[in-house]
Parts: C-alpha cells; structure tokens; sequence
C-alpha cells in the first residue's frame, strides 16, 4: 500500500542509529508521505537539525519555545495532525520515559499528547536490551497499544526477541504500509470481497506469425487490480499479452490471449465472484479460418474473412445474479455518452466507464485518462489524472454498489 498523503511525527533519540533516520525520512517521503521530526537534545548529538529539515522540508522541533522569537511549539497540535508517530531510534532513557510518563522534553510531551497509534523501533547495546527493566518497559507501552518493531521477528513484533538493533528503515516503512493496509481493509466494502478484472487487448490469429490486435497496455485494468487489492479484495485478473506486472500479492492473474480464451476464463471465474469489470480492449471480431502455416505473399490483395468473438459483457449480463455488481467501459469517438448509455443497457452493467480518444491524454497507451462514470441516473465526469487515482475513483463508486 503507499504513504501518499499520511503525515507522521518522526522522533529522533540519541542514539548512534539516528542516523538511519535520514534513510526512513526518504523512504517515507518517497511514498508520498509528509514527515515533522521532533528531535531530543542528546539526538541532536548525533544528527543536525539542518540535515533532517533539508529532507523533510520542515523545521526540526527540539524545544517547547523556538529560540529566536519565543514562538512556542505546540506537542497537542501535532498529536491532532498525525497519522502516525514513529520513534525512531528510541533509546532505552526514552522508553523508559515513555512508559513512565516523564515528560521533560518535547519528544515526550508530543508522544502523551499523540492520538494516533505510535511505532517504536528500539536501539540500544544487547545489555541494556536484553535487562529486565527494559523488557518490563517494552512491554509497558505494548499495554498501552504501542507497536514494537523489532528485527528478527517480523513486523509489529508482539514480544521481545530482537539483539538491541534498530530495525532497517525499509523494513519499518513496509510495517507502516501493512498496519494502514490492515486498516483500511477492516472499512472498506470490499473487504473479503471476490472482484474479477478483465485488462489489456486480445490477440486474434490469421496465421501463426501474425494477428489482428488493438494498441491496449492494460495500465488501467492492472490500476484497478491493484486498487481492489490494497482495499482488501481477492482479485482474479484475466489479463490479454502485455508487459505490465502484478505488484499486490492478493492479485491471481490469468494469461490469454484470444477474446475466446478470454470469455471462457470470464465465464468460469465471474459466477463466485462479488463484481466484475470488464476493462479489456476484446476483439469484435476474429478470422473466420486461422491458417496453419505462413500466409505467403502471393498475389496484389488478401482477402480476410472475419467473424463475431463471444460478447463477454452480454454474456455476463445474462448470468449475473441478485447481489453482483457488473462495470463495463466504453472507449468510443462519436456521440460518446448515447453510446455508453446504450450499452449500460444492453449489457446490464451497474454502471459504465466511459472514456473518449477525442481526449487528449486519455486511452490507449496513456498513463493518464480522463473519463465519466455513466450510471442508468446520472453522469459523473472527472478531470484528467493518472490512471492509478482514476482507478480510485472508479472503486469507490463500486464500492457504493457494494453497499
């Protein structure tokens, strides 16, 4: 799951780890994640403020009261504006603190005042991980609802096993992406649910070295794979020949390559599933004989004999059951609305995705598109965007069928 938009407090200790904190604060803001260090005095030992606000773009906090003109810092303020805090090395003095409530400074204060969940990844000497005193505090703010994490056994670690070191900034970033994930699946409708996906072109022989085809790069179809994942579905991708890959792991991707291959694969899978949409570019049509061998250029023309693929969409339309939800697209050039309108009938889609090559930016091969979402009562259109935010967009009205 990314970052983008999260915001976290990033407290910094005095420890000799502080500075993998320069690695996290990059890895975090590379994820789209905003980033407000508040640094205590004995970190401030091992990492200059100046170094940390260049990476973050904020001033470094350290102090109740900036020290040139007394403007003091408010640690209930950043409690309130926090998706998350992370302390970061957290040293033992630090925990101890934390667990104890010694507020005397303002990593401290901030982390009292903190609404949201808090992710402590310690560092120290085995020793002083290892005593009793450390162990009793660790398991302290595990009471309290913090999350340890800790190398050697997972992420959100739930009891002490770790030798002292920090864990790896990557690894603390990819407990942040799973923990917000978990959340965001417990609220999502489709949470648990089965989405099939159809994505890309479809290939149709005339011979075995050449094909009719369409230019579709299937970047939306696997846009919208990855946004039903990360929103807790079980994805089945039924995906037509391109380069693209599947990033979540909760993506079953099936490769074909004909529109009959396609349909065959769409009819089995889409009757367990919650909803369907049906992205792909499918061939209307194929060879009515696919020659063996290699059509050889003999003569001025070549007469081609086309006919009818199965209509995937109309196909579904018929089978599908009280409950499930059916999302068509709809690319066209002319009279582009009363052609999605007419389709979003005749398909029994819930809703249809139009989009236009009239568009610039928009269509095949783009990493933006721009489209309307066309539903039997109303039109929704929307702005050119990436094709991962429009595939937000598009979920979240799905979700509304869902509901």
């Amino acid at each position: 799951m990314s970052l983008k938009g999260k915001k976290f407090v990033l407290g910094i200790t005095g420890s000799i780890a502080a500075y993998k904190a320069c690695i996290l604060i990059r890895g975090l803001i590379k994820e789209g994640a905003e980033v407000q260090v508040v640094i205590t005095p004995a970190g401030k030992e091992f990492i200059t403020p100046i170094t940390l606000s260049a990476l973050t773009s904020k001033p470094v906090i350290s102090d109740f009261f900036a020290q040139r003109d007394g403007t003091w810092h408010s640690h209930v303020a950043l409690g309130l504006w926090a998706d998350a805090m992370i302390i970061a090395p957290a040293t033992a003095s630090t925990i101890g603190k934390m667990a104890h409530g010694v507020a005397d400074n303002m990593l401290i204060t901030t982390y009292l005042s903190m609404k949201a969940p808090v992710f402590v990844a310690p560092a120290m000497d085995l020793d002083m991980y290892a005593h009793p005193s450390t162990q009793q505090n660790l398991d302290t703010l595990r009471s309290y609802g913090n999350h340890i994490i800790e190398p050697g056994k997972g992420f959100l670690a739930s009891h002490l096993v770790g030798k002292g070191r920090m864990e790896e900034p990557e690894n603390i970033i990819i407990a942040l992406q799973k923990f917000f994930s978990d959340e965001e699946k417990s609220f999502s409708p489709l949470g648990g649910k089965k989405v099939l996906i159809t994505a890309g072109p479809t290939y149709e022989k005339i011979d075995p070295v050449r094909f009719i085809g369409n230019y579709s790069s299937g970047k939306m179809g696997y846009a919208l794979a990855e946004e039903c994942a990360r929103r807790g579905a079980e994805v089945t991708l039924i995906s037509g020949p391109v380069s693209m890959t599947c990033k979540h792991p909760a993506i079953h991707r099936i490769d074909v390559e004909s529109a009959e291959e396609m349909y065959n694969a769409a009819m089995a899978h889409y009757p367990t599933c919650n909803a369907g949409i049906l992205c792909a570019a499918v061939a209307d049509f194929t060879p009515e004989v696919k020659a063996e061998q290699k059509i050889k250029r003999e003569g001025d023309d070549l007469m081609l004999r086309l006919k009818p693929t199965q209509d995937i969409a109309a196909s579904l339309g018929k089978t599908k059951r009280e409950g499930q939800v059916l999302v068509g697209f709809a690319l066209e050039t002319t009279d582009e609305l009363a052609h999605a309108q007419g389709k979003l009938k005749r398909k029994n889609f819930d809703f249809i995705v139009l989009n236009s090559l009239n568009d610039a930016g928009a269509g095949f091969r783009h990493d933006t598109n721009k489209i309307a979402i066309v539903s039997e009562d109303k039109v929704k259109e929307y702005p050119l965007k990436p094709k991962s935010e429009v595939a937000t967009d598009i979920i979240d009205e799905l979700e509304k069928k869902l509901n």
